[in-house]
């Protein structure tokens, strides 16, 4: 099962890839940027079943790394104005950190997977997740509405 599960997260790292690449072609907005936290929230319903519970630690550990992953996504997720509109810049550096997190992940994984319930443990590496993705978009938020208040034209009275 875990190695079904780490073959599901590498295909998903290219998925994730592939749509930022395609995100670069076209202009962004709020609701582009705002919209995929909100939609992974729904997953919290795991834990309605008392499996994917965890205990505080797990969680105040999950939590505190997945937002110290959030820095590096938010390190190389950079906006451009092109025109009228503002486009999210491709980063060199995008895949490869993609790609050092899914490996620290899977060792997380395997090392974990020894001690904590299979369960409990998904239940945590959503949370790794949804602590990372969290920051990141709202960083992202930020950046982009500087950028967007930029482009108003002055009010003219």
């Amino acid at each position: 099962m875990a190695l079904v599960t780490s073959l599901i997260a590498i295909v998903m790292t290219f998925f994730v890839f592939f749509v930022r690449m395609k995100a670069a072609e076209k202009p962004t907005n709020a609701k582009k940027i705002l919209l995929p936290p909100l939609f992974m929230s729904t997953g919290a319903l795991m834990f309605i079943d008392p499996v994917f519970r965890v205990t505080r630690g797990e969680l105040v550990e999950a939590v505190i790394l997945g937002m110290f992953f959030s820095l590096f996504l938010i390190k190389t997720s950079k906006f451009e104005v092109r025109g009228h509109d503002i486009y999210l810049k491709r980063s060199k550096a995008f895949i490869w950190i993609l790609l050092g997190l899914i490996a620290i992940r899977f060792g997380l994984k395997t090392y974990l997977g020894r001690t904590i319930d299979y369960g409990q443990l998904s239940g945590m590496f959503y949370l790794l997740a949804f602590s990372m993705i969290v920051p990141w978009r709202i960083a992202m938020y930020v950046s982009y509405k500087k950028l967007a208040a930029q482009l108003k034209p002055p009010v003219l009275t």
